[in-house]
């Protein structure tokens, strides 16, 4: 199962493997106090997608649309989190203030599909 949470939210142990889907390390956090797995930075979206974005919640649809098509040119750098998540819980952590319009909500989304369809495979 893939899960998303604010990284200012407090480390569960149900959290499983913890990895920071953030271009940019959030605000008011020194990096020693996250407790995380890894940073992903590269799965998060271009910084031109990400200021063409702007947070603005009129532009989502296209906004998923294009971080989609991101994500699949960029299978390796997503794979790893697919093979944890084959072991157990992985949390996406991000640190946008809109909960329902952020990269980790498409990014967990995508992954959630790619297993999905691994599990209907023979």
């Amino acid at each position: 199962m893939i899960q998303i949470k604010r990284v200012y939210e407090p480390h569960a142990t149900a959290d499983g493997t913890r990895f920071l889907v953030e271009r940019l390390w959030p605000r008011g956090i020194a990096k020693a106090a996250l407790e995380m797995d890894g940073w992903l930075k590269d799965m998060a979206p271009s910084t031109a997608l990400r200021r063409w974005f702007d947070h603005d919640p009129e532009k989502w649809t296209e906004f998923k649309r294009r971080y989609v098509a991101e994500l699949d040119v960029h299978s390796d750098a997503w794979k790893p989190i697919l093979a944890r998540a084959r072991r157990g819980r992985v949390t996406l952590l991000y640190s946008a203030h809109d909960v329902e319009h952020n990269n980790a909500v498409v990014l967990r989304d995508f992954l959630n599909r790619k297993l999905k369809v691994e599990r209907k495979k023979p």
